[in-house]
């Protein structure tokens, strides 16, 4: 039991005095730039979907 209090203690002071937290519009920046990246990345799989999607329908006569 004194090892389980011992590691949430030194969680806890790690935590509070040693970890740099990022400030508000530092993480605003953040979320902003994963959200773009992820609209991006959406976008090209759509467009790559779609494309195969005619390849396939004028090569086989297959739409999926």
């Amino acid at each position: 039991m004194e090892r389980i209090t011992l590691y949430l203690k030194e969680s806890y002071h790690e935590l509070v005095k040693n970890v740099s937290w990022p400030t508000l519009a530092q993480l605003q920046e953040s979320t902003i730039v994963v959200l773009v990246t992820s609209g991006i990345l959406a976008l090209i799989i759509f467009v790559m979907d779609i494309a195969c999607s005619v390849v396939f329908k004028n090569l086989y006569g297959v739409w999926e």
